[in-house]
């Protein structure tokens, strides 16, 4: 059962009163004007100093953000300590039922606050018990308000950002995120380790969308790290993949009037003998809207993740809440001017030599070529993904080059929205008007398809659209005013980067942080020998243009 925002407000005032109630009666038996205890702040400099007599840089500790709330748990747990509880149990009861506990030891005859505690002889397990409790406490706090570390599993940043690096993610610059799913195992982001699917947290209480307040919003051309937006909905067997983008093909599939473009798109995923296998599994019975979907499910366990748990994605903010993005011939434009490139921005070369000569390994490793970024053609021609020194180094080594694009006007079905009326690609996109909280848009047939994801999914709406008219929570609507900021990603391996071309805009509840330094940078590639091995001219390189 999930926590609706009415019955989450309900349990905090409950908490709340049972806080201040026990405060009052603990605050008489401490020897301190009871009355005091409804001052504001006040109250909990009198609490720290002299209840539980900790000195004053709790308090201060107390008002940080998120860090007050670890801060007023320990808070109870002393308080519990001063009133001669020592156990375990006593302690764990007492902080997860403190509305309920804190009046019981302010008001009961039976218990007796002590000023001056006496010493008292652990062990030396429960000496460990409690180094360990904190150890994790801390640690917790440290990740969830200060910085994470992540990894880079893909290649879709190269070169800027490499396979193997590990990020330190700022996590206070953009504002501390509450977890939505605060039931879960510390550390552990989705998955439980040495399982297949089995959930890491649990959604009996599921916490509504709050932050607190940023040193700044998210800016144009910042590496951020955020929830993937396609990932609300996963199907377990292919997790890398979005599960829209296998439903879409899969409608394409079974679908006997499925576009050209539709078509091509499923024959380049898929092998000739797999699409004609789901066709016959599934091809039977007249096909209708939604056949695809149902034989993703049928064919996949499919499983929901909430916001916090979706996984996590890098990639660098190109356009803002508000900004108008257009991009024509691989060239990004940010409200009609051209935006300025990361420096080691790369695209798809084919790569040439007359005599039929590759490079070999010890060049492509010279060149810091990932090896994941390379298609064969033939024995004479290959697919790189490059960036402008690397291109220049190999044109000057006797290679033609040439880059791969996309023409304009030619239609991708894999590309957002997924559209005939929109026939954008990923070096010819737009123009598209990025959504900004409070900005108001007109709706109709065309348009509803670059918003219905936020409508539906991201902003909770019921959405259906009958006989060319447009519902949402089951009235007619014309327009529409967006709730939260969104984002515009893109990799700087504009050629290998499933980003928002792909599958739209990115709410600002799904923002984690922002990447700020490599710390460690490990080689992941056997091709070249050196598995293992430290890139140690990365290491805490500041993460720039």
């Amino acid at each position: 059962m999930y926590l609706s925002v009415t019955a989450l407000t309900i349990i905090l005032i409950i908490a709340f009163l049972g806080w201040q109630i026990g405060l009052w009666g603990i605050f008489k038996k401490a020897g301190i004007t009871p009355w005091k205890s409804l001052i504001p702040f006040y109250n909990i400099w009198l609490w720290t100093r002299d209840v539980i007599c900790k000195k004053w840089w709790w308090f201060l500790l107390f008002l940080v953000p998120f860090i007050g709330i670890f801060m007023f748990l320990y808070m109870i747990w002393e308080t519990i300590h001063h009133f001669g509880k020592n156990g375990y149990l006593p302690l764990i009861f007492g902080t997860l039922l403190f509305p309920f506990y804190m009046p019981y030891l302010g008001f009961s005859k039976k218990e007796n606050y002590i000023k001056e505690l006496p010493e008292v002889k652990k062990s030396s397990a429960r000496s460990w018990i409690d180094a360990l409790i904190f150890a994790v406490a801390a640690a917790y706090i440290i990740r969830m308000c200060w910085f994470e570390l992540y990894t880079i599993p893909t290649s879709s940043m190269e070169s800027s950002l490499m396979i193997g690096d590990f990020l330190s993610v700022n996590k206070y610059e953009y504002g501390v995120r509450m977890p939505n799913t605060p039931l879960a195992v510390p550390f552990i982001h989705n998955k439980l380790p040495l399982t297949d699917h089995a959930k890491s947290y649990t959604e009996a209480v599921k916490l509504p969308y709050l932050r607190s307040k940023a040193i700044h919003q998210v800016r144009n051309n910042d590496v951020v790290v955020f929830n993937y937006p396609d990932g609300d909905t996963v199907a377990l067997e292919r997790q890398a993949e979005s599960y829209y983008a296998i439903v879409r093909e899969f409608e394409a599939m079974l679908n006997p009037d499925a576009t050209p473009a539709e078509r091509q798109n499923v024959y380049y995923r898929y092998a000739p003998e797999t699409i004609a296998m789901y066709q016959q599994k599934y091809g039977s019975t007249p096909y209708y809207k939604g056949k695809g979907r149902d034989a993703v499910w049928k064919e996949y366990h499919v499983i929901a993740r909430p916001v916090d748990k979706r996984e996590n994605y890098v990639k660098r903010c190109i356009a803002i809440a508000g900004d108008e993005l257009k991009i024509v011939g691989k060239q990004v434009y940010i409200n009609g001017k051209a935006a300025k490139n990361p420096r080691r921005i790369q695209y798809s070369y084919v790569v040439y030599h007359p005599s039929g000569m590759q490079l070999s390994v010890k060049k492509r490793k010279e060149l810091n070529i990932n090896e994941e970024d390379i298609q064969r053609y033939d024995q004479n021609m290959a697919i790189y993904r490059l960036n402008a020194e690397q291109r220049d180094k190999i044109q000057k080594m006797g290679y033609q080059v040439q880059v791969l694009e996309d023409k304009a006007g030619e239609y991708d079905p894999s590309i957002f929205p997924h559209s005939p009326e929109y026939n954008w690609n990923k070096d010819n996109f737009g123009p598209l008007k990025v959504p900004a909280k409070g900005m108001t848009v007109q709706l109709n047939a065309k348009n509803i398809a670059l918003y219905e994801q936020i409508i539906r999914q991201y902003e909770k709406n019921k959405l259906e659209v009958k006989d060319g008219a447009i519902y949402i929570n089951d009235k007619v609507a014309t327009s529409y005013t967006f709730k939260m900021n969104y984002y515009f990603m893109m990799g700087d391996n504009r050629h290998n980067s499933a980003d928002s071309r792909f599958w739209g805009f990115v709410p600002e509840d799904h923002i984690v942080g922002r990447a700020s330094f490599v710390w460690l940078s490990v080689d992941k590639f056997k091709t070249w020998g050196d598995k293992g091995k430290i890139r140690w001219n990365r290491m805490f390189k500041r993460i720039k243009m």
